[in-house]
């Protein structure tokens, strides 16, 4: 099953295509269209930079293949999180101490960009704060308070720290030694934020279709999109569709398109518990993560159900048995709950860059690039959108920081390096394993 045919069989039970409001209906693209800024992907990174470059007075057009938040930006699990998907002192190598600090900055800053766009727009998507980073080991929860305690001499970032005997407050459940708490972190419901979004953008005059993919860019002045039945003519484009940009990408810069590959994670919600036994689980209810390198991510949902996320693909293949392994994975957290139930199950693809760090940049002066949140994005392609908007409007300096940030292709190839990733992934969960 080709890759697009395998993605949108993954989207089918998602708990939040269930439950959230129908978003705006907006029409396929039919003709030309000319405006200042051309955006290819209707996700968070392009709906922010579409709503911060109308602000500025720019004209933008929107082109979505499927339907707005089809991919990652409306099926991940829901958590915003400080920092980058990659470790701080990699980002400390690369750029040095004082641009690492103004990059862990941006990443609070994108939490912060989070609430205030849910409160200015009267975004009803469930948020809740609160984010708890959990250890699974002794090691690890060493590892964990040495990292939290370096965060907050270094990074000027304080964060609570959970100590062994304090777990059992924060979280009814047997696998974790130890943890941190950050306030400011949290999660939401993340299509409708995104299609709070969508609304916010078309009333600030975005034009946004849907059922358009882009099929090539011919760059020069102005720059051109071609879709099937119309073309986009604009100064400059903004490329947003991460994993699903791969099809678009050789077209246009052999070089950004090995720097990523789409990486399948998947998402189980249970039936309801009831708000008492939801409440006894996470009482803070806030968001979990545990530090592993192949992670359990997990939360309560507006109407107290558990949503569990877990396990990746290299191979772009559903693995086998999925439902039964996330179940098992959810009653081994929580094991007084042994008659729990897995309502939805869904996933979707993720781009992941060799060393999880994002990847934005351009292809010539006028065309942009955000790829690379590595399973990351949901508060950090927010301020992406913001950053493109602002170097397109030529305060590049933040942009051009983050472009900063060094990657390397994939090896191998697209033959060789699937097969590869599946080794590697099996060591690393061995050494999760092991501790």
């Amino acid at each position: 099953m080709p890759f697009q045919q395998r993605d949108a069989a993954l989207a089918r039970d998602s708990y939040y295509a269930a439950t959230a409001p129908a978003g705006p209906a907006c029409p396929a693209l039919h003709g030309d269209e000319r405006a200042d800024v051309a955006i290819v992907g209707g996700g968070l990174a392009g709906l922010s930079a579409a709503l911060d470059l109308a602000a500025r007075g720019r004209s933008v057009v929107l082109l979505e293949a499927q339907t707005l938040g089809h991919a990652a930006s409306g099926r991940n699990g829901g958590q915003a999180i400080h920092g980058l998907a990659c470790e701080q002192d990699s980002v400390e190598a690369q750029l040095g101490l004082d641009d690492a600090r103004r990059v862990w900055q941006l990443s609070i800053e994108a939490l912060d960009l989070l609430r205030q766009r849910i409160a200015h727009h009267g975004i009803a998507c469930d948020w809740q704060d609160g984010y708890l980073g959990l250890a699974t080991g002794a090691g690890k929860g060493r590892a964990l308070a040495h990292w939290a305690e370096r965060i907050e001499r270094v990074y000027g970032y304080p964060l609570v720290r959970i100590a062994p005997a304090e777990v059992s407050a924060w979280i009814d459940s047997p696998r974790f030694h130890s943890g941190i708490h950050d306030p400011r972190g949290g999660h939401l419901h993340p299509l409708k934020y995104l299609r709070g979004l969508a609304a916010a953008a078309l009333a600030a005059g975005v034009r946004l279709y849907e059922h358009t993919p882009a099929l090539a860019l011919q760059t020069g002045r102005p720059q051109m999109v071609r879709t099937p039945k119309g073309c986009v003519h604009a100064a400059q484009v903004l490329l947003a569709g991460n994993a699903h940009l791969q099809a678009l990408a050789p077209q246009l810069a052999p070089a950004i398109g090995p720097r990523v590959m789409p990486v399948g994670t998947y998402v189980a919600c249970s039936q309801p518990l009831g708000a008492a036994a939801a409440d006894a689980l996470i009482p803070s209810r806030s968001a979990v993560c545990d530090t592993n390198f192949v992670v359990d991510y997990f939360r309560l949902t507006a109407d107290h159900r558990l949503l569990f996320g877990g396990g990746v693909s290299y191979s772009t293949r559903t693995p086998p048995g999925l439902k039964s392994a996330l179940l098992e994975r959810m009653r081994r957290t929580f094991p007084q709950l042994p008659a729990l139930q897995v309502d939805h199950l869904w996933g979707g693809f993720v781009d992941i860059s060799m060393n999880r760090a994002p990847d934005f940049g351009r292809i010539g002066p006028d065309v942009y690039y955000l790829q690379g949140f590595s399973g990351h994005g949901l508060a950090l392609s927010g301020l992406a959108g913001r950053l493109a908007a602002e170097a397109m409007a030529g305060e590049a300096g933040r942009f051009d920081l983050m472009a900063r940030l060094k990657h390397r292709n994939f090896p191998g190839g697209p033959a060789l390096r699937t097969p590869a990733l599946v080794l590697a992934m099996a060591w690393f969960r061995l050494r999760d394993m092991l501790g």
